[in-house]
């Protein structure tokens, strides 16, 4: 998932349009964007929206945003919508891989209940937006079988930490929020999840997304999460591996392929060992899955 795209859904004309963004994934908002009075209008728009759209070919990805468990909402989340066969929940505010596992054993009974098989719905965690989320990070290796994805958050996180600012005048992450951001990507690589960078907020601004993608792209981060569907198409570019990166990652498998007992090689002058494999089957992997 390269691109993850909110979707309000109490909005039947957002949802109406959503297939047509080029998305990798869609999810469909019951939390921050849908006010308390319209949430459980949303939930039948969602189900309905889900129900119809996920036996269609190459369709996107489709995940809930659930509220957080904290609050009574997130159960009705979860029966208004389970039973059209989301294929994964986002969870929102976590606070440990105890809240991961709260919501993964509802699952559980959710899917026996509506006939799903068990584990088919999968799970990506919001980890920063409380304080205690970043304590408990390394709670969620070997945490659940369901864990899809770790994104991180900074608005909510700043409003609770009371900073006046997330960023530097140049538009840098300032020192905790850069903090939250890497230990989101170590923790999701050590967890053997996917890492997916934070939304970009000032929507119209096409160059600072293209260049906060570069740099998520190039430090790991395999994937970011969208507000608006005029960043689909750049935030995809930017996860999908160049002509020029496949192609490198080509010929050094080949070139381990064709000396199956050196552990290290020379390519172009430099010298090619195990991790350079590792990164290249990587890179490879996310071309195939781009369709490229």
């Amino acid at each position: 998932m390269r691109s993850l795209l909110f979707i309000p859904a109490d909005s039947e004309k957002k949802i109406g349009k959503a297939l047509s963004f080029g998305a990798d994934c869609l999810i469909l908002d019951l939390e921050d964007s849908v006010a308390a009075s319209n949430k459980a209008h949303a939930r039948p728009l969602a189900a309905a929206f889900i129900a119809e759209t996920r036996d269609k070919p190459q369709r996107p990805k489709l995940y809930v945003r659930i509220n957080a468990l904290d609050t009574p909402e997130w159960e009705r989340d979860i029966a208004g919508v389970l039973a059209a066969g989301p294929d994964g929940i986002l969870l929102p505010k976590a606070r440990s891989a105890e809240d991961l596992a709260h919501l993964a054993m509802a699952l559980d009974h959710a899917e026996a209940k509506a006939g799903i098989a068990n584990g088919k719905t999968r799970i990506v965690v919001l980890t920063t937006e409380v304080p205690v989320g970043l304590l408990t990070m390394s709670s969620y290796l070997d945490s659940s079988t369901r864990l899809d994805g770790l994104t991180w958050g900074a608005e909510d996180l700043s409003a609770q930490m009371g900073s006046s600012a997330t960023r530097e005048p140049e538009g840098r992450w300032t020192s905790p929020y850069q903090l939250a951001r890497d230990l989101c990507l170590f923790t999701a690589v050590a967890a053997g999840c996917q890492p997916i960078d934070t939304v970009y907020v000032d929507f119209r601004n096409d160059a600072g997304l293209a260049e906060e993608c570069r740099v998520a792209a190039r430090d790991g981060f395999t994937g970011k999460l969208a507000i608006h569907p005029d960043q689909v198409a750049t935030i995809n570019a930017a996860f999908t591996p160049s002509a020029s990166e496949t192609a490198w990652a080509n010929d050094i498998v080949a070139l381990f392929r064709d000396n199956p007992n050196s552990g290290a090689l020379s390519l172009r002058g430099q010298m090619i060992d195990r991790p350079h494999l590792v990164r290249a089957e990587r890179i490879l992997l996310r071309a195939k899955l781009a369709g490229v």
